[in-house]
């Protein structure tokens, strides 16, 4: 738990000299414990004060870079353990499990098919981030695969070996092809020669360990030796056990600061049944794995788990939107049809994919709701005929069609009306559900 007011006072000087900015010491300490503004606005504070507050102000889950250039991404540095509390900060990253006892040609097709799944889902591109090769006790197999790995893809690589030679081989090798490769895995036997290699490569490092408190006596010997980029495994169990440690790591860093499990985690998917694996995983993300892999490559299994992820990560108070605007779909004219949304962006992205699948060139009239749903918009007074009637004005829709036709959707079919003696439009009512676009422009007169 973090220090209050009060603790962080008694460490100041309590001259209520002012030279911070405030008005007393213990105003000065409020602050600090709402972590807004730094300690060095204190020119008396002591060393052992200022190192005390210091190591306070430190995240308390360690955020951890991973990949490199276009393919890089963080991983810890979450603050709640609820999403409506805030919100989760750096989505799960999810990764693919490959044996190098495949064949070259199965694991280049592997990866093929990992490298293209990327998908767009309301305006956002969905992929996966890691690649995680698992050795399988012959060094020079290990090897060859790495080097199919890195000439392949660009995505973060996990060396998995419990063989010291063949890791630290493999690392070098990572890291003069110009990866940063991610260690795994360290335990209680071996975490004195990977904690060397990680410190002479520059290497984050998976710590594994069956209890918590092995755990947190493993990261205290990687610290002590100079290795801080860590990432906690509890190893393989059953959902609910590995649940319960995902959840007690997490509580243990936010609600105790316990700094020895303060770093972000990792969950193993072993399971053969591509739908229990993609519900295991999908229970990992929502509780609370940094990373997750899975040997699954099925696109419809990672787009079921990318999705989840993506609702997950999404800031709660601020609901994922569109710029308020004129879009024209296709190779439109100015008697093109004139449709109206919101700037919600799976109101906005379910009509566009209809009325691209009708391919009838149209304009779609995004209108500034904060980002809110039609019926949501309506209800809240921000999808209106006052609203909708600025946004035509606004968006300079008169200067790109002739006609004064406008498509609103059929659950607002209320707003006609008043709607239409506002804007001087002639309005039509859609369909209520968006799979009805197609058709309705089809037949539109």
């Amino acid at each position: 738990m973090g220090l209050s007011g009060l603790d962080i006072y008694k460490l100041l000087p309590k001259t209520n000299c002012r030279k911070c900015g405030f008005p007393t010491c213990l105003a000065f300490a409020i602050q600090l414990a709402k972590k807004p503004v730094p300690i060095e606005k204190c020119p008396y504070v002591s060393v052992e004060a200022k190192s005390i507050l210091e190591a306070q102000a430190l995240p308390p889950i360690k955020p951890i870079t991973l990949g490199s250039n276009e393919s890089k991404f963080e991983i810890g540095n979450e603050t709640v353990m609820f999403r409506h509390e805030e919100k989760f900060r750096n989505p799960t990253a999810v990764g693919f499990i490959i044996d190098d006892t495949l064949s070259d040609s199965q694991i280049k097709a592997h990866l093929d098919k990992i490298n293209a799944m990327k998908f767009e889902r309301v305006g956002q591109l969905l992929e996966a981030n890691l690649v995680a090769l698992k050795y399988n006790n012959d060094i020079k197999r290990f090897l060859q695969a790495l080097g199919l790995v890195l000439n392949h893809t660009h995505k973060q690589i996990i060396l998995m070996s419990c063989d010291i030679l063949a890791l630290k081989q493999a690392a070098e090798i990572a890291k003069d092809k110009g990866h940063v490769p991610l260690l795994y895995c360290a335990t209680e036997g071996n975490f004195k020669e990977i904690g060397v290699i990680a410190k002479e490569l520059g290497l984050p490092v998976v710590v594994v360990g069956r209890k918590l408190d092995e755990l947190a006596e493993l990261t205290r010997k990687f610290n002590a030796m100079g290795v801080s980029n860590l990432i906690l495994d509890s190893g393989l169990k059953p959902i609910s056990e590995k649940i319960w440690d995902l959840t007690q790591i997490r509580r243990q860093a936010l609600k105790k600061y316990n700094r020895s499990l303060g770093y972000p985690t990792l969950a193993i998917v072993d399971n053969d049944d591509p739908y229990e694996e993609a519900m295991e995983a999908t229970a990992y993300i929502a509780k609370y794995a940094g990373i997750v892999l899975i040997r699954g490559i099925e696109t419809w299994e990672i787009i079921s788990i990318l999705i989840l992820r993506q609702n997950i990560y999404t800031d709660p108070q601020k609901p994922l939107q569109i710029d308020p605007k004129l879009y024209p779909i296709g190779n439109v004219n100015d008697k093109s049809p004139l449709l109206v949304t919101t700037n919600f962006s799976l109101s906005y992205y379910t009509v566009l994919g209809e009325v691209e699948a009708s391919k009838i060139p149209s304009y779609i009239l995004s209108v500034d709701t904060q980002g809110m749903s039609v019926l949501t918009a309506w209800a809240a007074e921000k999808f209106n005929a006052e609203t909708i009637t600025k946004s035509l004005e606004t968006s300079g829709v008169r200067s790109v069609v002739k006609h004064k036709n406008l498509i609103i959707p059929g659950y607002v079919a209320m707003l006609s009306g008043d709607l239409e003696d506002q804007s001087g439009f002639n309005i039509i009512v859609g369909p209520k559900e968006a799979a009805g676009i197609p058709a309705f422009l089809k037949n539109l007169n």
